[in-house]
């Protein structure tokens, strides 16, 4: 029988993964041996694979995308793992593989799995999914107050860990529009860079102002009632500079949603790099939102509120693995849309961090009885998420949390109809853009 010599190449940075209390290796050994209750006891951000044999294991944290591609050699399977597609297919094309690879050949690792690939040959079996991240549901009675006490603790712990890891004399950042997840990220640091005698001098509130649109303003009256309008800095960027083909490039993939929300993030990476070449951290309310299920379920044909409060991880996950939904190539969720982020912030040099990803915050989020609080109202599910937030700071830190209505990110830099000039709302287009990265250029 012939003998396949399997090959795996990762090209996964080991400097990107940060982790509390465990080593990359005792991480890796989880991953390889643990149960599924040791990998989600793995503290931080990862993206991990570990071999054994011919057997391969991989797991990451929400934060981080990894996609894997299988390529076929005589001698036996190459298994290529990259945060990125076009690092996938520039290996590829390295080894002379290239007519192997198309984008949508590539396999995206969901969050909140371990993924076992057995490296045997030809046929390829399929991935084995093992859960290691299974929140209770419903854990919490119905007192807003225990529930934002709780969830607003976690963000705080999560922080605090944050702040912990970076160099002391570094400064740190927050995107911020002064709506309640980067409002809550930024007044959390702030609080906590005192509590752990850091000076809150190393802050800032970065707040992208594309002409007309209401973040500024809203930043700057979320900072006037807290007392705190000196850390807020403004970054004024052109709409003409704006660049959606770019932005599939660099997050490849073609959600217009997505690609509106990074185009912006862009611009504002942009001006920040501009103005502090050396800057590196950069906090952010990414996942908010999908913790406490904020989203118009109006837009989506897809989703009733039964739909959105009955099954678990929706929002972070999507239709969840195993089911028709579920794209291979991308995942679903936040597991999928988080590259919105990691992708602009890795190609501008920064280090981005979300406390909404963390486990041990959803956790919290998922433990809400959302029908007992809502009773099947999309009105009170929408007014859900300020007050438990509003709540827990009141109970954790004793301020009054301003509050202001729910804005997209991308919206809030600039009118939706101005942005619509510049962006539009075509998935067909990108999903071509995304395509043609990988077209031969004639001769």
């Amino acid at each position: 029988m012939h003998q396949y010599l399997e090959r795996v190449v990762d090209l996964l940075d080991p400097s990107l993964n940060r982790l509390h209390e465990i080593t990359l290796e005792e991480a890796r050994q989880r991953i390889l041996h643990g149960t599924p209750r040791e990998v989600r006891d793995i503290d931080g951000s990862f993206a991990l694979l570990a071999k054994q044999g011919k057997a391969v294991r991989m797991a990451r944290s929400m934060d981080r995308p990894m996609r894997y591609f299988l390529a076929k050699r005589h001698e036996g399977p190459a298994l290529v793992v990259a945060d990125r597609i076009d690092a996938i297919h520039q290996w590829l094309k390295s080894e002379g593989f290239e007519d192997q690879f198309h984008p949508s050949y590539t396999r995206m690792v969901p969050a909140h799995y371990v993924v076992e690939i057995q490296l045997i040959g030809c046929p390829d079996p399929d991935p084995v999914y093992t859960r290691f991240f299974d929140p209770p549901r419903n854990a919490f009675g119905t007192d807003l107050d225990e529930i934002g006490a709780a969830y607003v603790s976690a963000l705080a712990g999560e922080i605090i860990k944050w702040l912990r890891s970076l160099p002391d004399s570094e400064p740190v950042g927050v995107c911020f529009s002064g709506g309640i997840d980067s409002g809550a990220v930024f007044l959390l640091t702030y609080h906590c860079l005192r509590q752990l005698g850091m000076s809150p001098s190393r802050l800032k509130a970065f707040t992208l102002d594309a002409g007309g649109g209401e973040d500024l303003t809203q930043g700057r009256q979320f900072l006037e009632k807290l007392g705190l309008t000196l850390f807020h800095e403004a970054i004024e960027v052109d709409p003409a500079t704006f660049d959606p083909v770019e932005t599939v490039r660099i997050v490849e993939d073609y959600k217009p949603l997505d690609i509106e929300a990074a185009t912006m993030l862009i611009a504002l990476l942009k001006g920040i790099r501009a103005r502090y070449p050396e800057w590196r951290h950069l906090a952010d309310g990414d996942g908010g939102d999908e913790n406490l299920k904020d989203y118009p379920i109006e837009e989506n044909p897809e989703l009733t509120i039964r739909s959105v409060v009955h099954n678990r991880m929706l929002y972070q996950e999507g239709w969840g693995v195993g089911k028709i939904k579920h794209s291979l190539t991308y995942s679903g969720g936040l597991s999928r849309s988080y590259a919105r982020t990691y992708a602009p912030t890795r190609a501008f040099g920064f280090e981005g961090f979300s406390p909404f990803t963390r486990p041990h915050v959803i956790e919290v989020a998922e433990g809400i009885p959302y029908i007992d609080l809502t009773h099947y109202d999309h009105t009170r599910l929408y007014s859900l998420k300020g007050e438990i937030i509003r709540r827990g700071m009141k109970q954790v830190l004793g301020v009054d949390f301003p509050v202001f209505p729910k804005r997209r990110f991308q919206h809030g830099a600039l009118p939706a109809e101005q942005m619509r000039v510049r962006i539009p709302d075509r998935e067909q287009f990108f999903r071509r853009k995304l395509t043609e990265l990988y077209l031969e250029t004639p001769r």
